[in-house]
């Protein structure tokens, strides 16, 4: 018996031992592609349903290829490079019954008869033609180039301009007053030059009075930028997006290791706050030659100002500014949705417009004291996030009114609004079926870290469980509604590509794609533990946890911060944050338990926790790292003097706020890439949360570890790219100006001069994460 036990110790021991020894944290930050493996990306379907295309690169080469899969749907084969450039565009505009198909390749635009699997080239320029779209009668092709809008008729491939867009400005600008002394003199001594203007002025005044057709209307932009046109299916507006861009100074980021030899300037962001500039929509009336503007004055609540304008003082100021959004016509051409914004994102309007007068009609408010998102509520300028339902009566769109993001509908007849999913959810991409009759989304209603896909009638009804695989996914219909092309993944396992008959019911999801390397595969990844536990306001936190085997008594425990703010990570898919997940595999092996926080500020929970930081970032968001902190001492008996904290980007900003204002609850902190002094970022992440600096200056004096610094005892480790274009490198010299000012010892700053703010050479990321480890191993260990 004694001889077996010291057997089974031996056997044991070198199991453990072998198991450690896999990874090491030069092999974590290994080149993806050669250690972890390519997944598949890119998924399209050929029009006719029969081939399945993907971007793949099991050969581990330096860019991906692409693939296909077609019946009987098991083994991917590569396409050459012959037939890659042969096949049809896959994304495109199609007609009404799906028979041809109109894309922009390479520049040139394309029309794709479907039956006949025959391609016709439209157009072969230097220029760059795109956005095509059918008109109305679909005997018309519309489309963009150079600034400008063109209709291209199919029967005789005739070309007609039919806008001609002009920036005064500019050409003010372009002539100085010794150039416009010189240019006058040239036609004072030359009768040559005055006959020809005169004559060029004859021929304009000719064609505008006797082929009005072949002479667009000049449109004055006024210095804005034409950023969208758009023409009517009936071929009677043409509608414009002007973008105005923000006179605000931007910043330079320097760049010291250069192939001149040189310190060369990188042009970047401008800083939170003043003026951001403006989108507005014009309206040009084809046959009237009469140009107007989505009016905008009627808004309701336009000219209420924000709830903390009264913690200030300040009193009644001018009608909040504007966004509007492009918009969005039915099928038939019969109606006209329009969204804004106001530019402090706090309201949302949508609209049915009356394109012969500008003027709305709105039919939707929403109104957010914190700030307007959510999934499916983005800021796309060319649709709003808006659309038309196939009956070309209800318009669809996503709004948080019940404290989660849902699907509505909006009745143009009788004026109803219907909400079509509702609970404890969010959804997700919803798109039409392939034969228009049912939605498909991806929402998480089975947990807030599962997310599956699902299917509903167009109108509503009993919504479908089309995958319950677990982890993450994304569907890909193809047409004829056969089948289903799955991205999936796994928190211990990264996407791979299913197949799913979508005509036989209950069938399981057949895997295409094996992507990771057999090296990668030879350890044993671990499944977090998902737990959740009750934060000091009685709030639920979901994290994932890490711990090794056996007792986590007295050891020392790391707390990962995840970036970007609204961003989900305790998830059970596959993370964006997989070479930290291998760190954090690392480090169980090495002792450590390891506890990754949706914190205050996340996505997936719903318009509450996504606000949850609302004028305050370094609030709850950070009570929540500290009371995960208190729930790995009471519940897995961790040693309350070895905790460690670290992160990236916001996850940096946490880790430096949790030191300075949390010093007695966190011994180490890595902090990377971190935000410093909000005051400094960008200003359509910043303003959203804290407002602006000039008129919110308590929420960013809050908000910013730099009026913290003081408080720092615990080791301390800041890391960042030096051309960093996110989170400017001055950020972190600030702050180690501020540390050097106040005395500070306990802390390093390590600098990266080749790293952008995501960090892409292997040899950094080694380097910094031996750093991370060996500061825990120096202050959490001994």
């Amino acid at each position: 018996m004694r001889n077996f036990l010291i057997a089974f110790i031996v056997f044991f021991s070198s199991v453990v031992l072998a198991q450690e020894s896999l990874l090491s944290i030069e092999k974590i930050m290994t080149d993806p592609k050669v250690w972890v493996g390519t997944s598949p990306s890119n998924i399209q379907w050929s029009d006719n349903g029969q081939t399945l295309y993907f971007n793949w690169n099991p050969e581990k080469n330096p860019i991906d290829s692409l693939y296909k899969l077609t019946a009987p749907w098991k083994t991917p084969i590569k396409v050459s490079q012959t037939e890659q450039r042969n096949l049809p565009l896959n994304s495109g505009v199609y007609n009404k019954i799906r028979t041809l198909k109109v894309y922009s390749k390479d520049g040139d635009l394309y029309l794709f008869d479907i039956k006949k699997n025959n391609v016709r080239q439209i157009t072969n320029t230097l220029a760059t033609e795109y956005s095509p779209e059918f008109t109305g009668d679909e005997k018309s092709i519309s489309f963009i180039t150079e600034g400008n809008l063109f209709l291209w008729e199919i029967t005789s491939g005739r070309i007609s301009q039919l806008t001609q867009f002009v920036n005064e400005n500019e050409h003010k600008k372009a002539i100085s007053k010794k150039d416009e002394w010189l240019k006058n003199d040239q036609e004072d001594l030359f009768e040559v030059l005055k006959e020809e203007r005169k004559k060029k002025k004859l021929s304009e005044e000719f064609n505008e009075k006797y082929h009005p057709e072949q002479t667009p209307t000049k449109i004055q932009t006024h210095g804005a930028r034409v950023s969208s046109i758009k023409l009517s299916p009936d071929q009677k507006f043409i509608f414009y997006s002007l973008f105005t861009p923000s006179k605000e100074p931007g910043t330079i980021v320097p760049d010291y290791v250069t192939e001149s030899g040189y310190t060369e300037d990188i042009n970047a962001r401008s800083k939170v706050g003043g003026n951001t500039g403006s989108f507005e929509v014009g309206i040009y009336n084809i046959g009237s030659k009469t140009n107007y503007k989505v009016n905008t004055e009627d808004l309701p609540g336009i000219d209420l100002q924000p709830d903390y304008f009264e913690e200030y003082g300040y009193g009644q100021k001018e009608p909040r500014d504007v966004y509007t959004h492009m918009p969005v016509i039915s099928e038939n051409g019969q109606h006209y949705a329009i969204s804004f914004r106001s530019v402090d994102n706090k309201d949302r309007w949508i609209g049915l417009l009356d394109p012969a007068t500008g003027n709305v009609e709105i039919i939707e408010h929403q109104k957010d004291n914190a700030w307007i998102a959510g999934p499916g509520i983005g800021w796309s300028f060319s649709s709003g996030e808006l659309g038309w339902l196939p009956d070309n009566e209800h318009l669809y769109f996503q709004s948080e009114e019940t404290g989660y993001s849902h699907l509505y509908l909006y009745n143009v007849k009788n004026k109803s609004k219907t909400p079509l999913t509702k609970g404890t959810f969010e959804v997700y991409n919803p798109r039409f079926s392939y034969d228009k009759k049912s939605w498909i989304f991806e929402a998480n209603m089975q947990h807030p870290g599962i997310r599956q896909l699902y299917k509903m009638p167009l109108l509503g009804g009993n919504i479908e469980s089309i995958t319950n695989m677990g982890g993450g996914v994304t569907g890909f219909e193809g047409p004829g509604n056969n089948k289903i092309a799955i991205l999936q993944s796994l928190s211990n396992r990264p996407i791979e590509l299913f197949l799913i008959d979508n005509v036989k019911k209950n069938t399981d999801p057949r895997r295409i794609t094996v992507s990771q390397t057999e090296a990668w595969n030879s350890y044993n990844w671990r499944v977090p533990s998902f737990v959740e536990f009750e934060a000091r306001d009685g709030a639920n936190v979901h994290a994932r946890l890490y711990k090794p085997e056996g007792t986590t008594q007295g050891g020392p425990a790391v707390i990962f911060v995840h970036g970007a703010g609204y961003l989900q990570n305790a998830h059970q898919w596959w993370s964006s944050y997989f070479r930290e997940y291998m760190f954090h595999n690392f480090l169980v092996d090495q002792g450590y338990t390891v506890l990754d926080v949706d914190y205050r500020g996340s996505a997936g929970y719903g318009r509450d926790w996504r606000t949850g930081i609302y004028q305050h970032m370094g609030g709850f968001d950070l009570t929540d790292q500290v009371d995960g902190a208190k729930y790995l001492v009471n519940e897995l008996g961790i040693d309350e003097s070895k905790i460690g904290i670290y992160g990236g980007s916001y996850g940096g900003f946490i880790t430096l706020m949790a030191m300075f204002t949390e010093a007695d609850t966190f011994a180490a902190g890595a902090a990377l890439r971190s935000v410093t002094d909000w005051a400094h970022y960008n200003h359509g992440y910043t303003s959203n949360i804290l407002n602006t600096p000039e008129l919110d200056s308590i929420a960013y004096r809050k908000s910013s570890p730099i009026y913290y610094a003081e408080g720092l005892k615990g080791a301390l480790l800041i890391c960042h790219g030096m051309i960093d274009t996110n989170v400017h490198f001055q950020d972190v010299v600030r702050l180690a100006q501020r540390l050097i000012e106040l005395g500070k010892e306990n802390w390093e700053f390590a600098v990266f001069p080749k790293e952008n703010h995501g960090f892409v050479h292997p040899s950094s990321w080694t380097d910094e994460y031996k750093r991370i480890y060996k500061l825990f191993e120096e202050n959490l260990k001994n």
